[in-house]
């Protein structure tokens, strides 16, 4: 396969990981990009268009200039708590900037999409694991910002004839295993990096907030999904599309949970070092466990996670965290603060 592919959000964490899993298989990931959030040094595997996803006409000409004939689509705002204070930055960015993807496409005879969802829009849901068939019921802009696009690519089908498949994730993770590339945001918000930064002393009072969820040892349960391995489930999404799938939504999952305390210890085991022990109420809104079912994704697309297990994951996180942010001198375990609550309980941070 040789086909020239659009990558908009290229540069970020996920597109990067995927832009690499896309040339291994013979791709040529072509990276659109602002650089608000993504890493020019992420920029390895193709050529790059710098753009706004809001600016249709850019999207069409990126398109037509390089043949592209599908769409990877990453870019997106992906904080939580920002939705909350700034939704109106979301839906802009996020379902207008789709929007005008979509018009590119269209205008410029693209009719492939792979769109990077989340397991935000389930909200608090009532039963785990989740499958497609739980209700949606978002409780923060940016999962309903996600909601309203999966929805726009459905009635898309039937009106325009595009083709499009939704990848919902659940919490990303980890770090190429070569080292080339990893997690890089400013602020950092995840469970895995925050923690290690605060080992190498880029974090003040780094905290776990919730120690009394209905769970065994008391913390929130997640499912944690190696970054090689979404970004091999977009490689076979657009295996697939270009293979003739109709499209659909699917979860993208491990369907294991793991507790916050458990995956502290096994950074304590793969580091050989002990993070602090500060626990805080957890705040409003916080699920006590988040796990997928992803039987839809392994039974159509034959995803199947080879790199998921913790030890995996926290061991390639490790390794890009020890290069990205290397040891401040003195107090190994102080920095700028920062604590990370749960609340961003699906981090797909394109």
């Amino acid at each position: 396969m040789s086909a020239p592919v659009l990558i908009a959000g290229g540069a970020g964490y996920i597109g990067a990981h995927a832009c690499k899993a896309l040339a291994a298989r013979g791709y040529k990931p072509v990276i659109f990009d602002n650089f608000s959030t993504g890493h020019r040094a992420f920029v390895r595997w193709g050529p790059v268009v710098e753009g706004d996803i809001r600016d249709a006409a850019a999207v069409g000409w990126a398109i037509r200039e390089h043949g592209c004939e599908a769409v990877l689509h990453f870019a997106a705002c992906a904080y939580v708590g920002e939705s909350v204070s700034d939704p109106r930055k979301y839906f802009d960015n996020n379902v207008t900037g789709t929007l005008a993807v979509l018009d590119g496409m269209r205008a410029a005879g693209c009719n492939r999409l792979v769109f990077s969802s989340t397991c935000a829009i389930y909200g608090q849901p009532d039963t785990v694991p989740i499958s497609e068939d739980t209700r949606p019921n978002p409780i923060n802009p940016y999962g309903a910002s996600k909601l309203m696009v999966e929805q726009i690519l459905r009635d898309y089908r039937p009106a325009y004839g595009l083709r499009s498949i939704a990848l919902r994730y659940f919490n990303a993770c980890g770090a190429d295993v070569d080292g080339e590339i990893g997690e890089l945001r400013d602020p950092e918000t995840h469970l895995i990096p925050r923690a290690m930064m605060a080992l190498q002393g880029h974090v003040r009072d780094f905290a776990v907030f919730g120690s009394d969820f209905p769970t065994p040892d008391g913390t929130a349960i997640r499912d944690y999904i190696h970054v090689s391995d979404l970004a091999d489930a977009h490689a076979g999404a657009l295996d697939a599309l270009l293979g003739g799938h109709p499209g659909g939504a699917y979860n993208l999952g491990t369907g294991r949970g793991a507790s916050v305390l458990e995956v502290l210890r096994m950074i304590e085991r793969v580091t050989g070092e002990e993070l602090p022990a500060v626990t805080g109420r957890r705040r409003e809104g916080d699920p006590a466990a988040l796990v997928a079912d992803p039987t839809l994704a392994r039974r159509e697309l034959g995803f199947v996670p080879r790199s998921s297990d913790l030890e995996t994951i926290v061991g390639t996180a490790w390794a890009w965290h020890r290069r990205a942010h290397p040891r401040r001198p003195g107090d190994g375990r102080r920095g700028t603060a920062q604590e990370w609550s749960g609340r961003g309980a699906c981090p797909d941070s394109e």
